[in-house]
This record gives structure tokens, sequence and C-alpha cells, in this order.
């Protein structure tokens, strides 16, 4: 549905050019909630402005819904109303909500159908529909300054729904509300995703927001994607930065004289007793030294760091009895143990 190639955005000014966006290749599959996660700075929310042509790449290409949409930009009339037309079917949910705080809360909702010509009764209807879909039904005839942050970006999501989209694009929208708040609008936007088939592109900086929600996630740094692929796949990776830190775990490598490995459980394995197998099976003392555990996707994930006596060499069994349980082991500290896969094979993992 969204498919960015070497898309590059140099930001210009008297003295010095900025890299934001340095040949990001990115896919995004139709009916998917895709998440890109990175530290301020990392080019997410420059990728999103390009992806609706907001900003216009310094080169490369977006496609959105089968339509080359830089192909369409700075071509002359036709090709600008064609771009328009694109844009209608792009919806954008913005981090500070941009209402309008003249008008109420259908007013708002209103505004792009306005834009799109419809007539009074088409947007009067097509807006209690659309706040209806939302939860906020009742709060047609308030303005925006009597709703809860919450609220308010319900309203921005009900006016971005206004032109009927295909795609959704989520720019840090729930980074200004508190946790309770932003569990409802996730799971709103996760509900329209499956009622709607609506594609969601979500920017942010919040791992939780890509454990809660997304089916896919690409981790951004200095302007480029490091790696990218389904969460499932993720986790499964030995060595995947995006898994590391979706489930941080402590406990530091001491020396070389013990072996400290990551554990990823997954699917069936999640309720396993596997460490305490692996204990009585080969007399081994096993140190636990960190472990998170939590949902993703309505499956239970948890990752452990665990340290066995004796150097990597001594352990090759016990950790070979690991792997054949199904788990993603990663030796810590050992780069070249990352089960028999290349590097580049992480980071291109969903393709």
């Amino acid at each position: 549905m969204i498919t960015t190639t070497d898309l590059t955005k140099v930001y210009r000014t008297r003295d010095r050019e900025i890299t934001a966006l340095d040949g990001v290749n990115l896919h995004v599959r139709e009916g998917e909630v895709f998440g890109v996660v990175g530290q301020s700075g990392a080019g997410k929310s420059s990728l999103i402005r390009c992806v609706n042509l907001l900003e216009r790449p310094t080169s490369g290409t977006v496609t959105v819904d089968g339509q080359d949409l830089t192909a369409l930009a700075g071509r002359g009339r036709r090709a600008g109303a064609e771009l328009r037309q694109a844009r209608s079917r792009i919806g954008m949910v913005f981090q500070h909500f941009n209402l309008l705080s003249s008008r109420t809360v259908q007013g708002n909702v209103e505004l792009p159908l306005e834009i799109l010509g419809l007539s009074g009764k088409e947007r009067s209807r097509k807006a209690l529909e659309l706040l209806d879909l939302v939860g906020l039904a009742d709060k047609a005839k308030v303005h925006p300054g009597q709703l809860s942050g919450g609220q308010k970006q319900r309203v921005g999501i009900a006016r971005a729904l206004a032109g009927d989209p295909k795609v959704l694009l989520s720019d840090e929208a729930t980074s200004a509300l508190d946790p309770e708040t932003t569990r409802s609008v996730l799971q709103l936007l996760r509900d329209l995703n499956r009622q709607l088939g609506l594609t969601v592109l979500l920017i942010t900086h919040e791992m939780d927001v890509v454990k809660a929600v997304c089916d896919s996630a690409a981790l951004m740094r200095d302007g480029g994607v490091v790696e990218s692929g389904t969460v499932s796949e993720l986790l499964a990776t030995p060595g995947s930065e995006l898994a590391r830190e979706l489930f941080p775990v402590g406990g530091e490598v001491a020396d070389d004289s013990r072996t400290v490995v990551d554990v990823t459980f997954h699917g069936e394995t999640a309720t396993e007793p596997v460490i305490s197998q692996l204990s009585r099976t080969y007399n081994v003392d096993i140190s636990i030294l960190g472990a998170a555990m939590d949902t993703v996707g309505g499956k239970q994930v948890g990752r452990m760091r665990i340290e066995l006596p004796g150097r990597y060499d001594d352990n090759v069994v016990p950790i070979g009895f690991l792997r054949e349980q199904g788990l993603t082991v990663d030796v810590v500290g050992r780069s070249e143990d990352r089960g028999s896969r290349p590097a580049e094979l992480v980071k291109e993992v969903a393709k």
C-alpha cells in the first residue's frame, strides 16, 4: 500500500545542508498497522510528511495505493489536481490536534468535506457518522476547548477519516496524552484498522505503541532504516535491535569466564518451563540476570537474560537445546553468533 524507494530529503540553508532522509526504502502492506520508531532527529517526521507530499522529497519515489505521488509533484495543473485527489485518500492525524477553536467539534470534522465540495446536508450527515464512529456523537455541538486531550485527538481522527482514506498517517498522535488515554486512542486506531480496512502508518518514539498495536515496525536512525519487518519476525531474529528495544533486559557481561545469553520466548514456548528443563537436563546452575514479559498482537512474548557457567565453547550443547525448543537465542557479546544469520539479513527480514 505504501512504498518508498531510495527516498532522500535534504534541507538546505544558506551555509549548510541537513540530510533528514538518506535513501529510505520502506514497504507497508495493505491493511496492516506499521510503526516507525526512533529517537528525535532520526527522520521519522520527515518521512511521514514525504509520504503524503507535504514535504517534497529531494530524490526517490513515494507510491501509495499503486500511484507514484512523486511523479505528480510539480508537473502542471492537471498533475496538481491528481496529486490533490490522491492526498484526499490519505488521512493525517497530528500530535497537537490542530483543531479550530472557533468551530464546533462537528464543524472541525466538516472542514475537509467543505474543501471537497460536499453540500451542507451531506457534510452534516458524514460528520455525525464519523463522530459516532470515534465515540463522540454527544460532543458534536461543543467547542474543542471543552474537550480533554484524548477527546480532541478523537476529533482529529474523525476529521482525518472524512475523505474515506485508504491510508491513515499518525505523527506522534499519542505522545501528548497520558498512558490511559494513549491506550484508548491506540485501541481506536486498531479498531478502525480492522473495521474499515485502513492501512495505518504510525510515527512514534514509544516502544509501548509498537507492542500495543503494530503488525510490523521499522527502526530509524540518522535518516535511514536500520531494520524492518513484522514484529513476530523481528522477535525471532537473533541480534535484532528492535527486539532488544521492545523487551529490554538488564544484566551486564562480567567477563568471558561465563556465558550470557538473551532468550526470546514467543508462541507456545512463552508458557513452557524451558529454563528449568535445561537446568535439570544438563545439571547446570543458571542465573537469571533480567526478564521482561508482555503481550504483543494478543500473544504473550518474553525475553530473559541468563548466565551459564563456563565459556561459550562449554555451553554449545545447552544453547543448542534452547534453540531446539523453538526459542530465539542470542549470545551476548559474541557477534559471530547470530544463529548463522548475517546482519544484512536481519535488516532485510521483511523482504
